[in-house]
């Protein structure tokens, strides 16, 4: 299994896996069914009990990564517990984008926003799911527009990181918050970037993924608060505790919360 989802996620394009994954994925968890009262794993998501996730991981995949019914991996339930706990998003109707939108966040945002589908956008380059496509370094929109931003793992992708950041800032109204996710190597101090290498098996190998293009170290945060935010790193699988951290499967990320002074 390991292999074959290995396979799936580094050889078939991104558009067409995120139509496949939805109806697929959930089959195959039919195996992985037979959740026993104090034993197991519940998606913080979407609710489903398993006896354990599947596994996911573009090189060497993670064991109790995926839900099978929503497709959410460790660091998506970490951020929707948060959202859910600590912020109004979802009792509230703020004007919110959704970049890179995950489905298993945005199925519950879009029936959250139902009455109101104005107050949240989605976007992406090339997802057939999102409503804009634009590149995140050039964004298409006025300034001040947004009151939320959500962006996860994207910046890692992105050619000129410290202009989209730009980007983000200037989009968000004063006072607007967001919550922007990479994958950061916590012993690491510094970020990581070498476009002299070419090699799609070597940049897989140093940077995790061959798309990636960089590795950020702990000064993402000070990326940020160059483009202008103040910065908030929230070690918050630690605030849930151990038990809340295996009873659904948590990562060791953090939660960057940025926001754009008054």
């Amino acid at each position: 299994m390991k292999r074959f989802i290995r396979f799936c996620i580094n050889h078939i394009p991104r558009p067409l896996l995120q139509r496949v994954a939805g109806w697929a994925v959930p089959v195959i968890g039919l195996f992985y069914k037979g959740f026993r009262k104090g034993r197991g794993v519940v998606c913080s998501v979407c609710g489903s009990h398993y006896r354990r996730f599947m596994p996911y991981g573009y090189v060497r995949s993670r064991a109790n990564a995926l839900c099978p019914h929503c497709l959410s991996l460790e660091r998506h339930r970490l951020l929707w517990l948060y959202l859910t706990r600590e912020t109004d998003l979802l009792r509230a109707f703020p004007h919110t984008l959704h970049i890179a939108p995950e489905v298993c966040l945005m199925r519950h945002l879009k029936r959250h926003f139902a009455d109101r589908p104005e107050q949240y956008v989605t976007a992406d380059l090339e997802s057939p799911l999102a409503d804009l496509h634009f590149d995140v370094q050039a964004i298409p929109l006025e300034n001040d527009s947004f009151d939320v931003l959500i962006c996860n793992h994207l910046l890692e992708h992105v050619a000129d990181d410290r202009l989209a950041m730009r980007e983000f800032f200037r989009i968000l109204r004063p006072g607007g918050w967001g919550v922007l996710l990479s994958p950061v190597e916590l012993d690491r101090p510094q970020t990581y970037e070498n476009d002299a290498i070419t090699d799609p098996e070597e940049r897989t190998r140093i940077f995790g993924q061959y798309d990636h293009r960089r590795v950020y170290g702990t000064d993402y945060a000070d990326r940020l608060r160059e483009a202008g935010f103040a910065v908030e790193v929230i070690d918050y699988a630690t605030e849930l505790g151990e038990a809340a951290r295996t009873h659904h499967a948590l990562p060791d990320d953090r939660i960057y919360l940025v926001r754009k002074p008054r």
